[in-house]
């Protein structure tokens, strides 16, 4: 069985690295734009081959997307179209236009919607690390709409990966991702640029930026080509996280502003209550 991971990046890299350690397949083929990221990705035992999209679908029992949503976007109806009984799987960030997108589709039942939680603020073939998912949560949107052969050999897959599952709707898993990762990488893009601004005229700020400072930043060196797409597509849901936060932000500043302390404690005291989820 070969399997083939549009994107040979992070995400696909990892992938890769896995299946070939746990020799889950008999090769793993890569579809990948950047003749850049080609040599990387067979210079770095990612994949074993490279192939056109047309050529990978034909030659594969298995069909990994791990490109940006967008991406997915303009691609999958056109895969979709040409597999028989290949299996297809999405390993976007964002579903609800994507699953509206194939949802008449006549192969749907080829496709299995599913989101591996897990990755690092680095990208390309380079970031490829072969543990990135073991313990992570891998969730499966409308996975009672694929074929049950399809979603047992999505499933096999992710249990090379060593990953846990989980099952939702398109609007769950939406909802979700938008409250406990899109608006960590918004925060974060948005205090780096805090910060750089401020660099500008003091530039000795960066000396005093200890470990709380850099993993609270850290997501600000995620790359634009993936999360631009996904603040795009998840617009709805990114906006109303964004809201709550700037109400939250609004509500500090106001409180600092007139000295009312004992408030600042309370709302942070309230915010301890994260502990009871995060250990």
């Amino acid at each position: 069985m070969n399997i083939a991971i549009v994107g040979i990046g992070l995400i696909g890299g990892s992938i890769g690295i896995r299946l070939k350690e746990t020799n889950f397949c008999d090769k793993i083929i890569a579809v990948e734009k950047s003749e850049i990221n080609q040599r990387k990705a067979l210079a770095l035992g990612l994949a074993d081959e490279i192939q056109t999209l047309e050529n990978a679908i034909a030659n594969s029992k298995v069909i990994i997307l791990t490109i940006p949503v967008d991406a997915i976007l303009a691609l999958l109806p056109g895969i979709l179209d040409q597999v028989t009984d290949q299996v297809v799987i999405d390993m976007g960030s964002t579903k609800s236009n994507i699953l509206n997108l194939i949802k008449d589709h006549p192969k749907r039942g080829r496709y299995v919607a599913a989101h591996p939680m897990a990755g690092t603020e680095y990208s390309g073939p380079d970031a490829a690390i072969p543990n990135l998912f073991k313990d992570k949560m891998m969730v499966y949107v409308e996975a009672f709409k694929s074929d049950e052969d399809a979603f047992e050999l999505a499933d096999a897959i992710t249990e090379q990966l060593e990953m846990k599952t989980s099952f939702m709707t398109a609007d769950e898993h939406d909802t979700h991702t938008a409250y406990v990762s899109h608006i960590s990488h918004l925060t974060s893009f948005a205090l780096a640029l805090t910060v750089l601004e401020k660099e500008k005229s003091q530039g000795r700020i960066f000396e005093l930026a200890g470990s709380g400072f850099q993993s609270t930043v850290r997501l600000a060196k995620s790359s634009p080509d993936m999360w631009t797409p996904i603040f795009k597509q998840n617009k709805t849901n990114v906006l109303e996280v964004l809201e709550e936060h700037i109400k939250q932000l609004q509500f500090v500043h106001d409180k600092i502003k007139a000295d009312e302390f004992d408030a600042v404690y309370k709302w942070i005291k309230k915010s301890n209550k994260i502990k009871r989820i995060i250990k």
